[in-house]
């Protein structure tokens, strides 16, 4: 078996819905590459010995210092994706729950340092935008069975 590279890995990700008055709160990036804005559901990868639900709720711990109520698994979705023009490829494990800090339901975007120390918002973005194509979300898949 040859060695793969960083880019050539599979990885197992967590990500999370969360809905308020029709909006979803979501990661806003940019890729430089395709000069692109895009939203991204908020989540991040799973740990070696750690299972989906327990990576949700750290990564929301983490980079957020948000916890989570509520949470419903929902799908797997594969992503095979280009982000500055690197090919990536993952496994999502899609959930869906509640904020338990009832404040954020209240702010339009909060600022967050991912943990590569990369500077991001976490914004509220109307669903009819996302299930009408009009605002990119990754990963992409079809939303429609899962939000009001």
């Amino acid at each position: 078996m040859k060695n793969k590279s960083k880019n050539e890995i599979i990885r197992v990700k967590a990500m999370c819905l969360f809905e308020r008055d029709g909006k979803l709160f979501v990661s806003k990036n940019y890729d430089r590459a395709k000069k692109e804005t895009f939203y991204r559901v908020i989540g991040g990868s799973v740990e070696f010995s750690e299972t989906a639900e327990e990576a949700v709720r750290r990564e929301l711990r983490e980079e957020l210092n948000l916890e989570i109520e509520n949470l419903q698994f929902l799908t797997v979705v594969e992503n095979i994706f280009t982000f500055e023009g690197e090919k990536g490829h993952e496994i999502i494990f899609l959930y869906k729950g509640d904020l338990s800090d009832k404040d954020i339901y209240k702010k339009e975007s909060i600022s967050y340092v991912e943990a590569g120390g990369k500077k991001l918002s976490a914004e509220w973005i109307k669903i009819s935008d996302v299930l009408e194509e009009r605002i990119k979300l990754y990963p992409p898949f079809d939303y429609k069975k899962f939000l009001n």
